[in-house]
Parts: structure tokens; C-alpha cells; sequence
């Protein structure tokens, strides 16, 4: 039985990760310290084969026994949750990365870090491939998630070129699904949660900013293709199926039948214009494409909001 650490793992991505690793028969110990993640998401796992372990990782993590995988997945992912705890989001990617890295190179892990489609910034390339390095803002607002996951991948590379440790990077594009949490300030659940209460669903700027959403299982099976694949280079997984912020929200309203209306607000500094990944290399190396359409989605998220609005 192949044993597996997931750090981040109550979180949203992190507790579907758990899930799927416990169905393909993995033991899955969960590392997670709850600024973000929520024992609910995995409290259904319980079970012989999962442990859940409350520990923030930029400490001495420490794990008895073998290890066979380690999936590096802590950290603030949602601009709202970056913005107020900035120095914990440097930390969780350079600290937290350089303990979960000295783990997997104690245990004989391979090792995957959870990077981000933030590494391109505010993207002079469109749509975004793996080889390039980006448009980042070192010093704005949004330069403490970005400039986190930057330096978690060179940190990560370093570990394999110098240390030889099996590693792969991941880079994650929007992505959308049950056990997001309703308020956590992303534009999925803003706008769902608008929808389902009438309220006006806010588009900043005037929404001609793109983005590509991914479902979760679509997510969950890229990351896990990468994993046991023989690809060390940073690999996109994302939806390359590109859409206005605008259009999103419209179709947000014709999904959930709601009648709200939309308004506009003022354009965050630094958010990215156009977001759309190139996953040329995740279908040639990986045998991997999304296969959930945006309705079939989307229904799935706003019912698992609707008990919770």
C-alpha cells in the first residue's frame, strides 16, 4: 500500500486529492493547519487508512515511517486570503516547501508541488505555455502568492537537480467545484453565492478579462496522471476553454435560474487580463484533457452551495 502526504489536504483541492488517493488504495496522512482548510472536507475519510495531523509546515514536519508520495498543497490560494495573510503565504511557499522537500529527501519520496498559473502574472503571452517565465509584479499586492510559488518551484527544482529527488510541478489553473468555501473571495463562488441569493453578482473592470475554469475531477485526475508520470518539468492542468468574466457571470445566472443583476466595480490592481493555459504538453505526456463541460460543472457546484447559502 503506497503511502501518501498530502499538506493542505482539508483544503479544497487538497481534500479531493485525499479522496481519490484513498480510492486507489493509498494510506493518505493529511497535514493541514486550518487558516484555510476545514476538517469537514474530509471528515468523511476517516478510516484505518487516513490520518489527519493539525500542523502548520513551515515548522519541522516530521513523519514516522516510510513515505512514498508527498503532494505539496498548503498554502492561501484565493487573492482574499493572500492579501490578509501575506507573510504566512510567503512562508507556506518557501519555508513550507523547503520542510516538505527535506522530507521527501529523507523519506525517498517523490515529491509534487502544487505551483499555480500565478507564476505567469499578468501574461505578454497568450495562451500561456510551461517554457514561459511570466509577467509578475514582485512588489504588488498580489506579488506574495506569485513570488511564493516562484521561488516553491525553484526550490523544487533544486532539490532534483542537486539532490536528486523525484519531483514534479504542477501548474493550476482556475479551478471550481464542491468544498470551495463560500466565501473565500474567488469568482466562482462570488458569483454563485450572488446568484442563489438575488443579490447583484460584481464584475470588476468591465469583465472583458478572461479566464479558463476547470472542474475538480478533471483537476484531480490531471494532478494524479502527473504524479505517476516521468515528467519533472512544470506541466500545465487547467480548461483551455477560454471565457470572458463577463460571459461567465452571465451564464452563472442562466444555470442557476437566478435574477440577479450584474453590476461593476473598479478592476483589482495587477489582475490578470487574459488567462487561458496551453496544455499541449499535459495531452501529449500525459494522455490528459478536461472532459466536464462548464453546465454539467457549474450545476454540480451550485448545488453543493445551495445548502450552504
Amino acid at each position: 500500500m503506497p503511502r501518501t502526504v498530502v499538506t493542505g489536504g482539508a483544503g479544497f483541492l487538497g481534500s479531493h486529492l485525499c479522496e481519490e488517493l484513498l480510492a486507489l488504495g493509498h494510506e493518505v496522512i493529511c497535514i493541514d493547519n486550518l487558516s484555510t482548510g476545514d476538517t469537514l472536507n474530509v471528515a468523511h475519510l476517516t478510516g484505518e487508512n487516513f490520518t489527519f495531523i493539525r500542523q502548520d509546515v513551515t515548522n519541522f514536519v516530521t513523519i514516522p515511517g516510510e513515505v512514498d508520495y508527498i503532494l505539496h498543497f498548503a498554502s492561501p490560494a484565493s487573492p482574499v486570503d493572500y492579501l490578509e495573510r501575506p507573510i504566512p503565504t510567503l512562508k507556506v511557499g518557501s519555508l513550507g516547501t523547503h520542510n516538505t522537500l527535506g522530507l521527501a529527501k529523507d523519506k525517498g519520496a517523490r515529491f509534487l508541488l502544487a505551483s499555480t498559473s500565478e507564476v505567469y502574472g499578468d501574461p505578454l503571452v497568450h495562451p500561456q505555455t510551461e517554457d514561459y517565465w511570466g509577467n509578475v509584479n514582485p512588489i504588488g499586492p498580489r506579488g506574495v502568492y506569485d513570488e511564493a510559488k516562484r521561488f516553491a518551484e525553484a526550490m523544487t527544482m533544486a532539490y532534483n537537480r542537486f539532490h536528486g529527488v523525484e519531483t514534479r510541478i504542477v501548474r493550476i489553473f482556475n479551478t471550481y467545484g464542491p468544498r470551495m468555501r463560500l466565501n473565500d473571495g474567488r469568482v466562482v463562488p462570488n458569483f454563485i453565492k450572488q446568484a442563489l441569493r438575488g443579490e447583484p453578482i460584481t464584475v470588476y473592470g468591465d469583465g472583458s478579462q478572461t479566464r479558463s475554469f476547470c472542474y475538480v475531477d478533471d483537476l484531480v485526475r490531471g494532478i494524479l496522471a502527473l504524479l505517476f508520470s516521468d515528467l519533472d518539468q512544470p506541466c500545465n492542468i487547467g480548461n483551455p476553454n477560454e471565457m470572458t468574466i463577463l460571459e461567465f457571470a452571465e451564464a452563472i445566472i442562466r444555470f442557476s435560474n437566478s435574477k440577479s443583476k450584474i453590476v461593476y466595480e473598479d478592476l483589482p490592481e495587477d489582475d490578470p487580463k487574459q488567462r487561458k493555459p496551453d496544455i499541449s504538453r499535459a495531452k501529449s505526456l500525459l494522455n490528459w484533457e478536461p472532459s466536464i463541460y462548464l453546465d454539467e460543472g457549474i450545476k454540480k457546484t451550485t448545488a453543493y452551495f445551495k445548502d450552504r447559502v
